[in-house]
């Protein structure tokens, strides 16, 4: 009896074990089927997600993390669908225009407008903002072909575009992308399209014909062929519309990019072959009268930058003008990507000059140029600053990139976090990461207003007595590939330049101080001059390795220096009526050397002289041109400033250059 009832207690957990078996399969299958959905529902959130990421230019990983980046998106009320596009493929030959044109429609809620902040145009694409090869004279911008044809387009409305598309002179195919963007807003979704263009060389056959009768001078008129010359614009020293009176001269910095294959060696600025009224801009300063300069010193190799200064009129009668000047490089008259356009509003006519039966004799008037303005490198953007800079300013200041695009509008005292990376200007004001592939630029409303890099420090990071991170006008973030490393640079007024120097104290005697001056504003003018020395990272002379520029922050600690700098505006040294560089050092041992002595070369102003005050002292510096202790002993005995400089400097003249 036993037996049988624990054979059937047996059987009993045995069929419960198979029934708590089949309930793990019924689960299992069940559990394995809801994890299936949920993925698949997961996933198509992912892929929609994903799609919508990709369609305004974002990385998914920055959407999926949380990283903001200011970029288009639909929610901003601007979305568009591609309706038809003429000029897609396009058959080219070297230098030929053709038409491109596109049409959308506004699929957004948001209406498209051809005006106002939110304007609609098109952009260049992948990379964004990049200055295109196919740009032609009637775009926008270099950056920015055109905006929308019509005043108003309202959603579910189709706009157009359309644009002319230049060939470049090199054969080959080529892709360009463009994209729709609300200006300053977002990028709109949708609004991307490329252009494919297939560059072939003109049909060059030509049957045999009689010896031509031509004239030898119309057989000359030959045009000198641009294969190797390629220019890219990467410096205006005044990006906006400039604003000036009737015929007022005008000084003007640009900065070219040796983007060819060809090394530069003559170079000059000249009036486009077609010129309108270009007599009323020539200046007494030009070549000739097409010429604005002309450079032949130093070579500009491909990858190199070439800054050139120049100075032209204003047009003499008021209203708003577009005037164009073009690079000319070794007998090429325009060199593609040499354009340079300059937006200038004449505010006023030029005075008019009456004539008079009677003249009366008059001395001859004193012709000034304007104040140079000096590119000053400051700070190398490393670990010092963990290779980014923070920058505010005390007025209102405007971002803006290398291309003269507005980026954003800025309060003061608002800080920008910046910083290059992989090829990209990373910037943050406060919306998140956004990029652009050109320099950034710190531009304040107010001219000459103080800027801060917040994030730097010199009593933190070089154990000095002063923070010394103010500077006047504008700052720019620039990288520069031969040395793979990016500069902040201190753009400004020469003058207000010379106030920052840290070459002597406060408390030096004052003859003393405008000697140090007006050599060191002759030696910033010759370099600025030249623009040669440091124009593979884009400025004119180095914080540190030229003259020791410390900012505002000197300015202001050095009021002295200041009147020092008031005192002799505008004076610089010259040689034979050219501009002399000044070299100087801190002592001597009782004589300076001769140029020829130390760097070989004859250089007639800087020859050896004796320096009493100093002998028996050890020698500080290189020996050549003037010794600062000399021209102090000789100042505190009753010398004047060009006295001092007359001495150390042999046969040189004083100019006033500028007011």
């Amino acid at each position: 009896m036993e037996e049988l009832l624990k054979s059937k207690k047996e059987e009993t957990g045995d069929c419960r074990g198979w029934l708590e078996v089949l309930g793990n399969i019924i689960f299992a299958f069940f559990l394995i089927f809801a994890i299936a959905f949920a993925l698949s529902v997961i996933d198509r959130v992912f892929e929609a997600r994903q799609a919508a990421v990709r369609s305004l230019g974002v990385p998914v990983w920055h959407s999926f993390l949380g990283i903001k980046t200011a970029s288009a998106a639909p929610l901003k009320g601007y979305e568009a669908s591609q309706i038809s596009i003429s000029g897609s493929s396009l058959n080219m030959t070297p230098g030929e225009t053709k038409i491109v044109s596109v049409s959308f429609q506004n699929i957004g809620s948001a209406a498209w407008v051809n005006s106002g902040t939110n304007f609609i145009s098109v952009y260049t694409y992948e990379p964004k903002y990049r200055v295109s090869g196919f740009a032609d004279s009637s775009w926008f911008a270099a950056n920015q072909p055109v905006k929308l044809s019509e005043s108003s387009v309202a959603v579910n409305k189709v706009g157009n575009i359309s644009f002319k598309i230049k060939a470049p002179t090199k054969t080959g195919t080529y892709k360009e992308t463009f994209a729709l963007a609300a200006e300053d807003k977002a990028w709109i979704p949708g609004g991307q399209f490329t252009i494919t263009i297939n560059v072939t060389a003109a049909n060059t056959d030509i049957k045999a014909s009689p010896a031509s009768t031509a004239s030898p001078a119309s057989q000359a008129q030959t045009t000198t062929s641009t294969a190797g010359y390629s220019a890219t614009l990467l410096i205006k020293s005044i990006k906006k519309t400039l604003k000036v009176k009737g015929s007022e001269t005008v000084s003007f910095t640009v900065g070219f990019k040796n983007s060819g294959t060809k090394t530069w060696n003559s170079r000059s600025i000249k009036l486009p072959t077609v010129s309108i009224a270009s007599s009323d801009y020539k200046n007494s300063s030009w070549v000739d009268a097409t010429t604005l300069v002309s450079k032949t010193d130093a070579a500009i190799a491909p990858g190199a930058m070439d800054l050139m200064a120049f100075q032209f009129n204003a047009p003499s009668q008021k209203g708003t003008y577009k005037i164009k000047f073009t690079l000319a490089v070794d007998g090429v008259d325009s060199i593609p990507g040499g354009e340079v356009e300059i937006p200038i509003e004449v505010t006023s006519d030029a005075p008019v000059v009456k004539e008079n039966p009677k003249i009366n004799p008059v001395e001859p008037s004193v012709s000034y140029i304007d104040e140079p303005t000096i590119r000053v490198g400051v700070l190398i953007v490393d670990e010092e600053t963990e290779n980014k800079v923070v920058v505010t300013c005390e007025s209102d200041f405007d971002l803006m990139d290398g291309n003269g695009s507005l980026l954003a509008e800025l309060k003061k005292n608002k800080e920008v976090e910046a910083y290059y990376q992989k090829g990209k200007y990373w910037f943050d004001r406060g919306n998140g990461l956004e990029t652009t592939s050109f320099y950034l630029r710190f531009v304040p409303d107010t001219a000459n207003a103080i800027c801060t890099v917040t994030n730097f420090d010199r009593r933190v990071t070089r154990n000095s007595a002063n923070a010394d991170n103010q500077f006047r006008n504008v700052l720019e973030l620039h990288y520069n590939e031969p040395n793979d490393r990016a500069w902040l640079i201190n753009e400004l007024p020469m003058e207000y330049y010379l106030r920052g120097l840290a070459e002597t104290s406060n408390l030096s005697h004052l003859e003393f101080q405008k000697t140090l001056i007006t050599a060191a504003r002759t030696y910033a003018y010759y370099h600025f001059e030249r623009a040669t020395k440091h124009a593979s990272e884009f400025f004119h002379v180095d914080a540190y390795a030229d003259q020791v520029y410390n900012g505002y922050g000197q300015e202001a600690r050095t009021p002295r220096l200041t009147q020092a700098v008031q005192e002799t505006a505008g004076y610089i040294v010259t040689y034979n009526n050219e501009t002399a560089i000044t070299p100087y050092f801190s002592r001597s041992d009782g004589r300076t050397r001769s140029w020829e002595e130390v760097w070989h070369g004859l250089v007639p102003w800087c020859v050896s002289v004796p320096t009493p005050s100093d002998v028996g002292k050890k020698l500080w510096g290189h020996g050549v041109g003037m010794s600062a202790s000399a021209a102090l002993s000789m100042a505190n005995d009753g010398e004047t400033w060009d006295e001092i400089l007359k001495y150390f400097y042999t046969g040189i003249d004083l100019v006033k250059k500028w007011k």
